[in-house]
């Protein structure tokens, strides 16, 4: 009996120590996390042709991709990366024959 209620008390510690373990990760990661979103972020501007308009917009965990609308009717994607606001380039989108 005496071994059974050691067993219970130790294993009681555990589990407390593990919660408080796991409390303090999740602490630690949300703050890591505030710490990047709320640095300051400068890009260079985005120049789109002329009478061109964003359709649509799909990001990534690094990219974002504009489909842009040109005035022609053609379409084009722009990639832009988020780390910098560069634009890495640009696809033309042609229909086929």
């Amino acid at each position: 009996m005496r071994v059974l209620k050691s067993l219970v008390i130790v294993m009681g510690v555990l589990i407390v120590g593990g919660i408080g373990l796991l409390g303090a990760l999740v602490a630690g990661r949300m703050a890591k996390g505030q710490a990047t979103a709320g640095a300051p972020f400068a890009a260079p501007p985005l120049t789109l042709p002329a009478g061109a308009r964003i359709a649509a917009m799909s990001t990534g965990t690094d990219r974002v991709v504009l489909d842009l609308a040109l005035a022609d009717g053609s379409h084009e994607l722009v990639v832009i990366d988020l780390a910098n606001g560069r634009r890495l380039g640009v696809i033309p989108l042609r229909s086929g024959p």
